[in-house]
């Protein structure tokens, strides 16, 4: 079993602080953290987790402010699931339905991935039912927290 260095685990917390001062913005909840394989990408293992925010920003807004969190983590958007110190995904905004070229929510492929479904199941389980969580079962996560 592979243990995930506690720098890795300690960026993922610390995004999660960053998060929960952005502007009229507050963290609700927060799940364990997840150490997944990359997802149709290759490279080091993933620390993932889901939080719940409750935000003031509109959802164009928090996108913006999401996407500024992880230029200042030295992310760099080179190619299509290039390797990122951190990436930042609005799953979904309330029950709203959002279609543009900028943003999809709910998020588009969140129901293919263990590493969304399992962590959000965890603190938000009325949003994940178990025939979803059923169709990601075949993937590899582990929890890292417990």
């Amino acid at each position: 079993m592979a243990v995930m260095a506690e720098p890795e685990r300690a960026e993922v917390r610390d995004a999660m602080q960053r998060l929960a001062a952005l502007t009229e913005t507050r963290l609700v909840a927060a799940s364990s953290l997840y150490r997944t394989a990359p997802f149709e990408a290759t490279g080091p293992d993933f620390i993932n987790a889901v939080v719940v925010l409750a935000t003031r920003l509109n959802a164009p807004e928090l996108l913006l402010q999401l996407q500024r969190l992880e230029t200042g983590a030295g992310r760099q958007r080179s190619y299509r699931n290039a390797p990122r110190p951190l990436d930042l995904d609005i799953l979904l905004y309330g029950d709203a339905s959002i279609s543009s070229p900028a943003l999809q929510v709910p998020h588009p492929r969140m129901l293919e991935r263990a590493f969304v479904l399992v962590p959000l199941a965890e603190i938000a389980p009325h949003r994940v039912s178990r025939s979803q969580l059923g169709a990601v079962a075949s993937q590899v996560i582990q929890s890292l927290d417990r």
